[in-house]
């Protein structure tokens, strides 16, 4: 049966690939300066997401601030046989903790609040801690704060807000004191967001489209919430017991929205991509530190903070993640400053085992930009699975092994050791 599913996705991506010359197509954006480049990328695309069984998804890629690609592949909706487009939201998962660092940095920045003032000003109500707990601990992801367990992250409760997001911790001793160590969980955010909410007098989702959404265009980006209908919501799967794709649960994410409970656009995130890169709109000094790695322990930098991952590749050239697994959902979003290329990819399948081949993709882009693609890029049917060690990417300011970049828990990820 699966290897009969395999077969009619390759019948599918040769009937969409044969296609791929109608530029004027709405649902689709292809720069026809790419389409050497682009032709190779769909077919990865369709040929990863039909070999995983991964019923749809969007990919969206900038360069220089332009959209040269952006499609939808495969379907949004299996039972209603619905097929994805540019415009399917999917859940953005802990992407949107750059959302909500954009927002914190822009209040910071107009004095609503100060970085450097104990989280229990803000929310009386939130328990003192042994140690020191400060705003800035939580978006540098040093708080010391535990992670979900898997009963708190599978919670289905309804009509659910940030302030019993809350509850699952606010009692508990922190891990470690803050500022020592990173340990990304995403109860930082929700905690922050629940700030937000308290110093604005205003529910969390008017606070990000004040301060960053409608700031940015970002038409496509809005809260998920399952009780109401929203336009161009993909459905959403997820994997049983023995690997077969079902219908994922529905959960109610308000509980924690301000750390992965947005929906978006792969096009969308993308924009964000680039407005972190050179937009005019937000101040040089924000867009700096967002780019910026966090201190540890006074000492090091750290290797995330803002809701990114700090990473360089093999040549040391900086490049920034943010990457997301949530129920229902993945989604990468990867920013390359020197080249101004920005990459989303989402689709509606939530898959811990497997990688978007994001990084695979943004270098066949990387290399057609520097002359270089036809040295480097390999047709379908001639590819082999990339080694490890060519596939993965480094760590900026480490000079050990290389690190790649793999879906967390319930967070958003796991950085890889990987030997030489």
């Amino acid at each position: 049966m699966r290897t009969k599913r395999v077969l009619a996705g390759l019948a599918f991506l040769l009937l969409v690939t044969s296609g791929c010359q109608q530029k004027k197509d709405p649902e689709r954006i292809f720069d026809r300066k790419f389409m050497k480049v682009i032709h190779a990328a769909r077919q990865e695309a369709y040929i990863f997401q039909a070999r995983n069984f991964i019923p749809g998804g969007s990919v969206a890629l900038s360069i220089d601030g332009k959209l040269v690609w952006s499609e939808g592949l495969g379907q949004a909706s299996t039972d209603l046989e619905v097929p994805a487009t540019r415009f399917t939201k999917y859940r953005m998962g802990q992407v949107t903790q750059v959302l909500t660092s954009l927002a914190y940095y822009r209040m910071a920045g107009e004095k609503v609040l100060d970085p450097g003032e104990m989280v229990w000003k803000y929310l009386p109500d939130f328990p003192e801690k042994k140690y020191q707990l400060k705003l800035q601990h939580l978006v540098d992801q040093t708080s010391g704060i535990r992670q979900p367990t898997d009963q708190e992250v599978n919670w289905r409760g309804l009509n659910t807000t940030l302030r019993k997001g809350i509850e699952n911790f606010s009692a508990d001793t922190l891990l470690f004191p803050p500022g020592m160590y990173q340990y990304p969980t995403i109860y930082n955010f929700t905690l922050l967001g629940a700030v937000m909410e308290e110093v604005t007098g205003h529910p969390f989702s008017k606070v990000l489209s004040q301060w960053v959404i409608d700031t940015l265009k970002l038409e496509n980006t809005v809260p998920d919430n399952p009780l109401v209908t929203i336009k161009g919501r993909s459905d959403f799967y997820d994997r049983n017991l023995i690997a077969q794709t079902i219908n994922a649960v529905t959960y109610d994410l308000r509980y924690r929205m301000s750390s992965d409970g947005y929906l978006s656009t792969a096009e969308d995130l993308v924009k964000l991509g680039n407005a972190l890169l050179s937009s005019p709109v937000l101040p040089d000094s924000i867009k700096k530190r967002m780019f910026t790695p966090p201190l540890v322990n006074n000492e090091s930098q750290g290797s995330m903070g803002n809701g990114l991952l700090f990473l360089a590749d093999r040549q040391g050239k900086p490049f920034y993640a943010a990457r997301a697994n949530v129920r229902g959902s993945a989604a990468l979003l990867l920013i390359y400053p020197e080249e101004k290329l920005v990459l989303a990819w989402m689709t509606n399948l939530s898959d811990e085992g497997e990688e978007l081949p994001v990084l695979r993709i943004a270098n066949m882009f990387r290399d057609f930009l520097t002359g270089n693609y036809g040295k480097a890029a390999e047709t379908v049917k001639e590819r082999k699975k990339p080694d490890k060690k060519d596939s993965t990417e480094e760590r900026v300011g480490e000079d050990g092994p290389a690190a790649r970049l793999r879906p967390g828990r319930h967070d958003m990820y796991i950085i890889e050791s990987m030997s030489p």
